[in-house]
């Protein structure tokens, strides 16, 4: 008797649940926050398919000086709505790099993308480095150049605008060429010693 009692206000409640208001889903992160994310799971995705290629292939270091060049450019294509290995005033990323750092040699390569997104959706991390990897994996010329064996050192750099990520991924080596010569201070003249007086 206390069951049957007991049962339709077990149904009352529960009806009662049903129609409370269902939550709206929260919005996307701003894709500006998810960048630097990007560009280390991008770092991780190469290193792991750089080892699929060619288990030989030299581990890869992350450089801050080639990281600032990657941002750079990315920015910049952001910034000027284009993808191209050279800026629309002639500028490249080995040409950023030399003005910085004269003393820099070796191999230089380059891989860029941009990806459009829908900001309803923003950007997921792991779908979007996904992405990137396997748009250079497709490509015989950035898959030869991603898994280049020598290469040593790279800088991921990803920056977004409007609706676009755009992606730079830079690698270097200095291919065991010797450092360069360091710049020898000019020799400073000697002071003139004072003279010293003879008696005659």
């Amino acid at each position: 008797m206390g069951l049957r009692r007991a049962l339709p206000f077990i149904l009352l409640l529960c009806a009662g649940c049903a129609t409370a208001p269902p939550r709206a889903p929260a919005p996307p992160p701003d894709p500006h926050t998810q960048m630097s994310a990007l560009e280390n799971r991008i770092f991780e995705l190469i290193q792991e398919e750089r080892q699929k290629i060619d288990p030989k292939a030299k581990a890869l270091a992350l450089d801050s000086e080639l990281v600032g060049v990657a941002r750079q450019k990315s920015s910049d294509m952001a910034d000027r709505n284009y993808m191209a290995h050279l800026s629309p005033d002639g500028s490249s990323s080995a040409s950023i790099i030399m003005d910085q750092d004269a003393s820099f040699q070796g191999l230089l390569g380059e891989n860029i993308a941009a990806e459009h997104y829908l900001k309803a959706y923003g950007v997921d991390v792991e779908t979007f480095a996904r992405r990137f990897v396997d748009l250079w994996l497709a490509s015989p010329v950035h898959r030869d150049n991603l898994s280049f064996a020598a290469y040593d050192r790279t800088g991921v750099g990803a920056a977004v605008n409007g609706d676009t990520v755009y992606v730079t991924e830079l690698f270097a080596t200095d291919m065991g060429l010797p450092p360069p010569p360091a710049a020898v201070p000019a020799a400073k003249p000697d002071a003139a010693s004072p003279e010293k007086s003879h008696g005659g």
